[in-house]
């Protein structure tokens, strides 16, 4: 099991019950997803920048980041539709617990 994941059973979990005034344990709010997102505004310019920033971003989740495209295009920009912009990771499952982060 994931220290982090023990961490909040053990520490978290009866700390939540305390102040939450709740006998149940499964009364207690748990982790469904964790999200890592990055918005990197000079990747329009730059590609090498968002790439920089996905690297990071795997290197931190353990899961390889997904690129984020614009939506709209803004003029005062200069950004068009589709052009990328940023980078997210979604956590799920163990998957959000299991990062060696203390």
């Amino acid at each position: 099991m994931a220290r982090l994941l023990e961490k909040y059973n053990d520490e978290i979990v009866a700390a939540l019950k305390e102040e939450l005034g709740v006998s149940n344990v499964h009364a207690v709010p748990k982790l469904q997803k964790i999200v890592v997102s990055m918005g990197v505004g000079e990747a329009v310019q730059d590609r090498k920048k968002l790439d920089a920033a996905v690297s990071h971003l795997t290197v931190l989740s353990g899961q390889k980041a997904e690129v984020c495209r614009a939506k709209k295009s803004v003029s005062g920009f200069r950004l068009r539709e589709g052009m990328p912009i940023g980078c997210r990771v979604t956590l799920r499952g163990k998957g959000c617990m299991s990062s060696s982060i203390d």
